[in-house]
């Protein structure tokens, strides 16, 4: 087991961390201590937990502002897959147009034709 040397306001510690994971505590470390030395730059000087305390309650308010977004950018995402505001509509080429209309047109001559031979049978 490593251990990692750190400095988090005006106090320095020294934790034991697993093999391969100094590099995750320093950095974690350095996160709190940034906190913490906004802190010192605002309110002075203060005992040791107060100082940890706040630092830790303006990463829990970041990590929680982060959470929400997170969850709101989700909701966003699946209501645009599940409705998507692009649709396809598919185009008819003109020449296309035209010849179903002289189709249809042909048909209802067919179509009347029809109905006379019907209704004079002979």
């Amino acid at each position: 087991m490593a251990e990692v040397d750190f400095v988090i306001g005006h106090k320095e510690y020294r934790l034991g961390a697993q093999d391969g994971e100094e590099k995750l505590l320093q950095r974690a470390a350095e996160v709190l201590d940034g906190e913490a030395r906004q802190i010192l730059e605002q309110a002075g000087r203060m005992p040791e937990p107060r100082l940890l305390l706040l630092a830790g309650l303006m990463l829990a308010d970041r990590y929680v502002t982060m959470v929400e977004r997170a969850e709101k950018a989700e909701r966003h995402l699946k209501r645009l897959q599940s409705n998507p505001a692009r649709v396809e509509v598919p185009v008819i080429p003109s020449d296309l147009k035209e010849a179903m209309a002289e189709l249809a047109a042909r048909a209802e001559t067919l179509a009347e034709r029809l109905a006379d031979q019907q209704q004079d049978p002979a």
